[in-house]
């Protein structure tokens, strides 16, 4: 297998004319009815870099997964997880982020590209109580590019209208058991779904 080392191999592989639309789509901040669709969303993909290399996490909320500050400034919560923090280890060490956002039943996935820091400003933490709960830290994210995402991908998966798939992926207990012969995996699925309600926030 020969693989593209150079930019130019890589010109040489695909056309010169890019399509105009996907240059004059890019905005160095929020207009709009850019905004207006990323208050739409309930879920985001967050890609950071770090020294270890980088790191992509699903974010989601029941309301707007972020909240817009103003045209160039967004603010992420971090609600409960597994405690890794390996996106907010990152941050902290270099700030370039990316987003993905997605609305259910749209082909479009906005994409922000920006920098990032931490806060555990009791103030901005309190802001997004929630459930009687609010997150110990909140993402802020300067905007530096926003765009959305050509259809195709979301096209070609036909990924809103196919239905439930999950019967034919292991489970989250299969998948550990995998790598912890002694892990009870039978439990851990049965019993997650309700364990997770009382730690979503």
């Amino acid at each position: 297998m020969r693989f593209i080392d150079t930019i130019a191999q890589l010109d040489a592989v695909y056309d010169a004319d890019v399509v105009r639309a996907s240059l004059t789509k890019v905005a160095d901040h929020l207009t709009p009815l850019y905004r207006k669709w990323i208050e739409a969303a309930r879920f985001c993909v967050l890609a950071t870099v770090g020294p270890e290399g980088t790191d992509a996490s699903p974010r989601g909320d029941d309301g707007p997964v972020v909240r817009v500050l103003d045209a160039r400034t967004l603010a992420l919560p971090d609600w409960r997880g597994n405690n890794r923090i390996d996106s907010l280890r990152n941050i902290v060490r270099d700030g370039r982020v990316s987003l993905m956002f997605m609305v259910p039943g749209s082909d479009n996935v906005m994409r922000i590209n920006g920098t990032a820091r931490l806060t555990a400003d009791p103030h901005m933490t309190g802001s997004f109580l929630q459930r009687g709960k609010h997150p110990r830290s909140v993402i802020v994210v300067t905007v530096d590019e926003v765009y959305y995402q050509c259809a195709k991908a979301l096209m070609r998966s036909d990924l809103w209208a196919r239905g439930d798939e999950s019967a034919r992926v292991p489970t989250a207990g299969q998948m550990t058991r995998q790598m912890d012969a002694g892990f009870d995996a039978e439990t851990y699925d049965r019993t997650y779904p309700e364990q997770a309600k009382e730690r979503m926030w």
